[in-house]
């Protein structure tokens, strides 16, 4: 071959080469690099619900402290970006856009309020981002199915049916439901009608109250007035025990049930000496239950990043362990249409004490439901 042969080529090989290294990383799912796979998080950091949510975080976090210690995933170490969006819808769609279109994660986890999850659904549509396991049991997230929302805990509306259940077979049949006037409630409203429709029962009341300014000493006086034995609470941690601690200080000692996002220890805290015998909704195994595999696996990794055992850090745990699983089903060559094909594929896949199940045609995932009641030692009993 001639020199003049060999330099005309020299430059085609060159530029060659460099569109190869070009198309390579033009592939490469954002969020993505050989060392880390970044996530990000928007949720109440402060505001009403930062008690439960310090709880759900950190069971997350020791379950992906646990994951980065053993190499992570594929030779990748989860990052968590979280953003603050002080339980507020607008913040928490801003919140999204941020982490989607400026920090560039790969998928979004753990959202927590369905105003703030429903915030940020055309975000996820629009930029093709999945959102796995966001803390709300509404059933918009799970009917129709949307392609990008990966949900976990078990629905509101089949709590709040468990509670009247309970309540109709104990014999408590004048039952009352107090719930916030936003999508949450309205969710909640909607299982309450159902269950008491099919348990031929009829509402002793039905109160609704403001999300920012609820109006608690109206909502008490409503519920003493009315014939009600038993009460069902849908809202924040917050204005929960705020209703609760009125109720006592009123005389009042009507059977209180409210769902599991209040079901954190910080929640019992916040009631202090009259927590004991109100009944809580749970979407999570007991995190003290070390009977199954995911009790002990749960035990020794909480006890070893320091996290005191709560149903919300059981939450956050789980949540977590369904992601990592998710990302290992969805190979090296890791996208985000890849991960959502490989959540897709998990059925009836048992974490080690509660079961998901995933397809295209359903997103739903985990359909456990248990009632527990606050006993005297400020503590969740099955």
């Amino acid at each position: 071959m001639s020199r003049l042969h060999r330099a005309w080529r020299l430059p085609r090989i060159i530029c060659l080469c460099t569109l190869l290294t070009f198309s390579v990383y033009s592939q490469a799912e954002e969020g993505v690099t050989d060392n880390n796979i970044l996530i990000g998080q928007t949720v109440g950091l402060t505001g009403q619900i930062a008690g439960p949510v310090k709880e759900m975080n950190a069971g997350a976090a020791a379950y992906f402290n646990q994951v980065n210690k053993n190499g992570g995933i594929n030779g990748r170490k989860i990052e968590l970006r979280i953003l603050d969006d002080k339980f507020d819808p607008a913040t928490a769609a801003s919140n999204a856009e941020t982490l989607i279109k400026k920090d560039h994660v790969f998928a979004l986890f753990q959202s927590r309020g369905t105003p703030h999850t429903q915030a940020i659904l055309p975000i996820l549509a629009a930029n093709k981002v999945p959102l796995i396991a966001p803390s709300t049991g509404a059933a918009v997230f799970h009917s129709p199915v949307n392609r990008y929302i990966f949900n976990v805990r078990a629905k509101y509306q089949d709590e709040v049916k468990k509670a009247v259940e309970q309540f109709s077979t104990i014999g408590l049949k004048d039952i009352a439901l107090m719930h916030v006037d936003d999508t949450f409630g309205g969710d909640g409203l909607a299982g309450f009608t159902a269950s008491m429709d099919h348990f031929k029962l009829k509402p002793s009341l039905i109160s609704k109250y403001d999300r920012a300014k609820p109006d608690v000493p109206k909502a008490i006086d409503e519920v003493i007035k009315s014939p009600a034995k038993a009460l069902i609470i849908i809202g924040s941690a917050t204005t929960v025990a705020d209703v609760v601690r009125g109720l006592r200080a009123k005389g009042s000692t009507i059977q209180v049930m409210t769902l599991s996002n209040n079901a954190s220890q910080s929640f019992i805290d916040s009631l202090g000496p009259v927590a004991t015998g109100i009944m809580v909704s749970q979407i999570m195994p007991a995190p003290h239950l070390v009977s199954t595999m995911l009790g002990q696996e749960f035990k020794t990794i909480a006890k070893d990043n320091g996290v005191a055992p709560s149903y919300a850090a059981m939450e956050g745990f789980v949540a977590a362990k369904l992601l990592v699983e998710g990302l290992k089903r969805a190979g090296k060559g890791l996208t985000r249409d890849g991960l959502i094909r490989a959540l897709e594929s998990m059925h009836k896949v048992d974490l080690g004490g509660i079961t998901v199940t995933y397809s295209e045609r359903d997103h739903s995932g985990s359909e456990f439901v248990d009632l527990t009641m606050i006993g005297r030692d400020g503590k969740f009993l099955r």
